[in-house]
């Protein structure tokens, strides 16, 4: 296999990891948009005598969301806390993953270019020293 060959392919996988990465960066900042859709925004809840409207968890004070439990609410049993933070727990590892599979597809693209531009190079001046021998 030639090297120019050999560098395509390598350049090919290289984007194939970066846009793997990319791809997780996504989720986990998808993950992280759930997270705060559970955290802060408002809801209602189908009781079965009708709807209640509840507060988000985030931004209440002893509102229904939190302390809906002792007094029969239906709030606090609808986005629990465990919930969000599974989703956020979850996005930590995505967003790890993805952002070592994005740097290294990267940092292999430029270190291919840069190696390329070294042999340009090199040849440059080899020509440059047959033609200064001449």
């Amino acid at each position: 296999m030639r090297s120019r060959e050999y560098d395509r392919e390598f350049r090919e996988r290289a984007t194939r990891i970066r846009d793997c990465g990319s791809g997780l960066l996504l989720l986990g900042a998808l993950l992280w948009g759930w997270c705060a859709i559970l955290l802060l925004t408002d809801y209602t809840v189908d009781t079965g005598r009708g709807t209640q409207e509840c507060a988000s968890r985030m931004f209440t004070e002893g509102g229904t969301a939190n302390e809906g439990v002792w007094r029969g609410d239906y709030c606090a049993d609808e986005r629990d806390w465990p919930e969000a933070l599974a989703v956020l727990g979850l996005s930590i590892p995505v967003s790890l993953v993805g952002t070592a599979l994005f740097t290294t597809g990267h940092v292999s693209r430029r270190l291919s270019g840069h190696s390329q531009a070294m042999r340009e190079l090199d040849r440059i001046a080899d020509e440059r020293e047959k033609r200064s021998e001449t």
